[in-house]
């Protein structure tokens, strides 16, 4: 049986809604009905009784409802004890955003290496969505993100607070100026794009955007132009005079989180990880 199937499931069993069990799941409302029905299709039986704002489990659901349960336990146990058999250590996993790799995971892997002598260490480069998912499915240990997930199964911790700044390549650059000379909107996550949006009403589209700052920084650097950036990550520019800070653009913070399932079997990998970050 498909375990995506059980994880549906269980996903609307708890949340008695179709709409609330895509959100948590990050798939879309017809992919549950989809799931739900190919599960109550391979078993013979209905498991919802369906009425307006009241979704309720049939008798064959109730009896389901255990056996799916032990059947994921089980499972999150079997990948655990595969993980150990052969003297292999047990894997941790790990993601991050782009931008979060560049400007705080780069500069902090040696420090969670040693954080992990005994441990097989897979670090990834994930979209948000994607780690989101992930994490819910127990196929991700940790992940660090600029946009903290309101998921009820999911634990999240402030880490660190980067000082985004505007900086130009042009020495006498102000706001009046900053965006009209090769100016890259740089991603740094939601609470930075609506701080954007607000401060500077009157931009339009920028010609160029991306989502990691590294490119962009290059960008300006070959070409010249604008950008916001992490402060920390340019000070040796702007100290050299490569790069100029734009004073009367005012400086955002932007929080990073840790993210991980409140009910992971990795407790102790993960407080080893984030012992030095908070």
């Amino acid at each position: 049986m498909d375990i995506e199937l059980l994880k549906t499931f269980l996903e609307v069993v708890k949340t008695r809604h179709f709409g609330r069990a895509a959100n948590n799941l990050y798939i879309t409302q017809s992919a549950v009905s989809c799931r739900v029905r190919q599960l109550e299709q391979s078993l013979g039986v209905s498991l919802f009784s369906r009425q307006r704002n009241n979704i309720q489990l049939t008798v064959s659901g109730e009896c389901l409802l255990p056996h799916a349960q032990t059947i994921l336990a089980d499972m999150q146990r079997a990948k655990a004890d595969v993980a150990l058999t052969c003297d292999q250590p047990m894997q941790f996993t790990l993601a991050a955003t782009a931008n979060v790799w560049e400007v705080f995971l780069h500069n902090k892997m040696h420090k969670i290496v040693r954080s992990l002598p005994d441990t097989a260490l897979l670090a990834e480069v994930k979209g948000q969505q994607e780690s989101i998912k992930r994490l819910l499915d127990h196929s991700l240990d940790l992940a660090f993100m600029f946009d903290p997930p309101d998921v009820d199964e999911l634990v999240v911790k402030q880490v660190q607070t980067l000082s985004i700044i505007a900086v130009s390549t042009v020495a006498s650059q102000n706001m009046a100026t900053f965006f009209n000379d090769q100016y890259v909107f740089v991603d740094w996550g939601i609470a930075f794009s609506q701080w954007h949006a607000k401060q500077f009403k009157e931009v339009g589209i920028p010609r160029i955007s991306t989502n990691t700052g590294g490119a962009a920084l290059d960008l300006i650097l070959t070409l010249g132009g604008s950008m916001f950036m992490d402060k920390s990550h340019v000070t040796h520019k702007l100290d050299s005079g490569i790069l100029h800070h734009v004073t009367q653009g005012a400086q955002c913070p932007v929080a990073i989180y840790a993210v991980y399932h409140k009910n992971t079997e990795q407790v102790e990998n993960i407080s080893n990880t984030l012992c030095d970050f908070t």
